[in-house]
């Protein structure tokens, strides 16, 4: 059996059966990953072919100091961007700049990436769950980066008014968190 390496310099000097050897080697590892985020078997299935025209068409910028985990970030990122496209996820966190979001990505592992994006996913959605009222302060607080002014003056109310709601959602957060988490 040949190695990753092996494999990558036959693709690279044009022969597609050794493309077709990693596709075999490495499909089922990138559906599992796609499948966490996309539960969907056809939708899975599209996005991990997507994948792999990618890695295809990355293989002669590819360094194969890692070759595994650079498919698994591969993988992630495209299921991430197809939840962010498609499913039209509503994003409560800062913007943040795709280079910034590129330089997270280097050295973590896709299962570290995974990890992370479904610790956000959990805490957005036990965010939404609270009451309206502390749910646009934690929103505007945790999420937006503003201060108790800010949000103060966009709600028209005053500041210790806005540390109120805090103190009362994050006590309900927790309260909640751990309930969930029991």
């Amino acid at each position: 059996m040949l190695s990753d390496e092996q494999l990558v310099a036959k693709c690279l000097a044009g022969e597609q059966d050794a493309f077709e050897e990693l596709l075999e080697r490495y499909k089922g590892y990138v559906f599992a990953i796609i499948y966490n985020f996309i539960s969907d078997d056809a939708e899975a299935e599209d996005v991990a072919q997507e994948v792999f025209l990618q890695i295809y068409r990355s293989l002669p910028r590819c360094q194969l100091k890692n070759f595994k985990a650079w498919i698994g970030r591969i993988a992630v990122n495209k299921a991430i961007d197809y939840t962010r496209k498609v499913k039209r996820l509503p994003v409560i966190a800062p913007d943040v700049e795709e280079n910034e979001t590129a330089q997270e990505c280097e050295g973590a592992s896709p299962e570290e990436l995974y990890m992370a994006e479904e610790s956000r996913r959990e805490v957005r959605d036990a965010a939404h769950r609270l009451p309206e009222i502390y749910r646009n302060a934690i929103i505007k607080h945790y999420f937006h980066g503003k201060s108790c002014s800010e949000i103060a003056r966009e709600e028209g109310i005053s500041a210790k008014a806005v540390e109120s709601r805090l103190s009362r959602a994050r006590a309900l957060f927790k309260k909640r968190w751990r309930r969930e988490e029991g």
